[in-house]
């Protein structure tokens, strides 16, 4: 199969996908049994007993994300060793048998109504094996998990996120379960239309590694074969027949360039990258002093956010449950950080003339009104362009975001950008995709005109915002 440009730069996003990459940056929230073990995979023999947070607080996590900028929430539900966080009416591994509330609890609820009032959208996280449930590993246990899932999405609101992994490793029978995607999911569009299926689902595709990792080159128009990537064990392979080896993988650094995509059926499928706060995904009171350091959660969000995937990050919540003060003091100075970086866009009010503009409506006037609805773009064909910016006055800057209008699908392959100092063009910044969001990062510079020189793009170009911004100088030094 091969693919015309115009067939690739017309693939687009659905709607669910869409809101889900605004949100940008969203948090994880591991706690349940590991917590009280100092485990981050539990057995699924623990007793419901060892479950008691002293000091729970779901405002107090709502609060911790919203102080770093976070905006959502995606909740452990259920992890490997099988405890349920709400009061499942088809096990009785979960909260109520537990001292917690007296028995009466239902941590779910409480997060999503904390959700719900501090302005943050809600996700699960259910994870499919189950090393505690006796059902696993039978046709039987594929339905209980459909029956959870219908509990999950009918009982605490509008969920963005149903989160999968494909962990799948042997019940406490020593069997392993043969998972119904495809019918895990008909519950899921059924229930709750507008939340994407990430990971081990068709919306959202996972970035290959939980490190934090990047690519240069994030596409969000890629082999349709990655969809089953994160599902396949590759220890299922029993026939060497040479076709498992030439599967896309999700760990490839080149995913969507035209030499990734050619002869393959393609579709949206955009990445997330997702890592923790702390080495583990569980709390550790011996890593309370192994936070990671702001230099590099700002470096992961400016690659993740600002290179066309969305970040989501984990904050394990203590005993107490309560996140740490060590992670929540984190959370307040990334905030801060990013706040007062963007706080102040240079080029607002500026003016921006183009080489080429399809029409009055598609002007270069566009990437400037703070719509992201309107944009700019050549003529239909045009694969080179140019924008030049005026800023109106000399600034001091050292950050460009730049956005797509993805609503018109994925389009620009290599960009250049320069600006103007004195009587010279300058080099400033290269990059390859822009996509939903690119910022572009660089040692501080003063000039009043910029020039973007698309040099590779599929079709015709798209740009529905270019901003500019100096970030606070302390850190940076």
């Amino acid at each position: 199969m091969s693919h015309s440009i115009q067939t690739l730069a017309n693939i687009t996003p659905s709607d669910r996908q869409l809101a889900w990459q605004e949100l940008e940056f969203y948090s994880f929230i591991h706690f349940g049994i590991n917590t009280f073990t100092d485990k981050e995979w539990g057995f699924g023999d623990e007793s419901p007993a060892l479950f008691n947070p002293t000091d729970f607080d779901a405002m107090q996590w709502v609060e911790v994300c919203k102080s770093a900028g976070i905006k959502g929430l995606i909740l452990t539900c259920k992890h490997h060793d099988g405890f349920c966080l709400w009061p499942s009416a088809y096990t009785e591994h979960t909260v109520k048998s537990s001292p917690w509330r007296e028995g009466n609890g239902d941590m779910v609820k409480e997060v999503a109504e904390a959700c719900r009032l501090g302005g943050l959208a809600f996700g699960v996280y259910l994870s499919p094996w189950d090393r505690h449930d006796h059902r696993y590993g039978t046709s039987e246990y594929n339905e209980y998990f459909k029956l959870q899932l219908r509990e999950l999405l009918t009982s605490y609101g509008d969920i963005f996120c149903v989160w999968f992994d494909g962990a799948c490793g042997e019940g406490p029978n020593g069997l392993k379960q043969v998972y119904d995607w495809d019918g895990y999911y008909e519950v899921i569009r059924e229930l709750q239309p507008g939340a994407v299926i990430s990971v081990c689902g068709p919306d959202v595709r996972w970035c290959g590694n939980e490190a934090g990792h990047t690519r240069d080159s994030e596409w969000s128009v890629v082999p349709e074969e990655l969809r089953d990537c994160e599902k396949i064990q590759e220890a299922s392979q029993h026939v060497d027949d040479g076709q498992f080896a030439k599967l896309a993988n999700s760990r490839d650094e080149n995913l969507g360039s035209r030499d990734a995509v050619a002869g393959k059926p393609v579709t949206w499928y955009p990445a997330e990258v997702n890592t923790s706060i702390r080495p583990g995904w569980f709390y550790h009171a011996a890593e309370d002093d192994q936070v990671r350091s702001l230099e590099k959660l700002l470096d992961i969000y400016y690659k993740s956010v600002g290179g066309n995937a969305t970040f989501l990050l984990n904050l394990p919540p203590d005993q107490r449950g309560r996140i740490h003060e060590n992670d929540a003091k984190r959370m307040q100075e990334l905030g801060d950080q990013l706040r007062a970086t963007f706080r102040h866009n240079l080029a607002f009010g500026g003016h921006a003339t183009a080489s080429e503009s399809l029409d009055e409506k598609h002007d270069a006037t566009r990437v400037l009104d703070g719509d992201k609805m309107t944009y700019w773009c050549p003529n239909e064909g045009t694969e080179h362009a140019a924008i030049e910016l005026d800023l109106l006055e000399e600034h001091t800057f050292d950050t460009i975001l730049l956005q797509e209008h993805i609503r018109s699908g994925q389009r620009i392959e290599k960009l250049h950008i320069e600006y103007l100092d004195g009587e010279i063009w300058r080099d400033l910044y290269d990059c390859t995709i822009v996509g939903y969001k690119r910022i572009c990062r660089f040692l501080p510079v003063r000039g009043r005109k910029l020039r973007l020189i698309i040099e590779e793009s599929r079709w015709c170009p798209t740009l529905s915002a270019v901003e500019v911004y100096l970030s606070p100088q302390d850190l940076n030094k």
